[in-house]
């Protein structure tokens, strides 16, 4: 199989990136162009409760468990470092239909974990091979990609909300983007929340001013509200949901 395509998402907290990650793998899924792997690698993890999916474990806390079996020369007889930590990452996925995915969640632990963590990039770039597309949602940091976990970016979306100060947020995050000599093949924009789809002259003043592509606006949706009041997976509303019908017009705006 081909080199997947690599999404990263990354925004501040509230700004609806988790939501609009869920739909954007929705719609990928929905092409039917080969399987998606999604990894959750925001430190507070609920991408899984926006696709409606069950959780038993996050690869932070097998990070932990390896850490410590291999401090305290637990790990099984007959079994090599590398054996355990396929055994141990493979327990890990969550197979969905159209999608597996993998959560990040955090590490508690002391103490150094580089050759875990070099594990952990290991088992990414091996499983990368067997999906059409990878889907990254992160915190506003970037730890994980700035970390090489990821392989090459292919497309980056920044999301905001339509204020201002969401805009800024995304602004550090496109320039923390460029310091670390990311390369995304395109970076651009996706505002999220703007009533009836539409931006205020302020908002897009302030765009321009930080030179920030826009790939898109997504409407404020009640039934979004909705789903996250209910406790419901908000990826799962209709195909005609309006946030859903603007963010299919995006994606393929922007080849995906």
């Amino acid at each position: 199989m081909a080199t997947p395509h690599t999404i990263a998402v990354a925004g501040k907290g509230g700004v609806g990136k988790t939501t609009t990650c869920g739909m954007l793998i929705d719609y990928l899924c929905k092409k039917k162009n080969g399987p998606v792997l999604v990894v959750d690698a925001d430190a507070n993890a609920n991408l899984n409760e926006v696709l409606g999916v069950e959780v038993e474990t996050s690869l932070g806390a097998i990070r932990e468990e390896m850490a410590q079996a291999e401090m305290k020369g637990t790990i099984p007889a007959g079994m090599t470092k590398a054996d355990y930590a396929d055994f141990k990452f493979n327990s890990a996925i969550v197979e969905e239909d159209d999608f597996d995915m993998l959560v990040m969640g955090r590490t508690q632990g002391k103490g150094c974990y580089c050759y875990v963590n070099g594990v952990l990039k290991t088992q990414v770039d091996k499983y990368a091979k067997n999906y059409s597309y990878i889907v990254m949602d992160n915190e506003a940091g970037l730890e994980h990609i700035a970390r090489g976990t990821l392989p090459h970016v292919d497309t980056m979306l920044l999301i905001s909300d339509c204020s201002r100060r969401g805009i800024q947020a995304v602004a550090r995050i496109a320039e923390m983007v460029e310091q670390m000599n990311l390369n995304p093949g395109q970076m651009g924009l996706i505002v999220n929340r703007a009533p009836g789809g539409v931006l205020d002259d302020g908002v897009k003043a302030e765009i321009e001013k930080y030179g920030l592509k826009l790939f898109g606006v997504l409407p404020h949706d009640e039934s979004v509200y909705r789903c996250d009041c209910d406790g419901e997976p908000s990826s799962k509303l209709p195909d005609n949901d309006p946030m859903k019908v603007a963010l299919k017009g995006i994606a393929q705006s922007i080849g995906l």
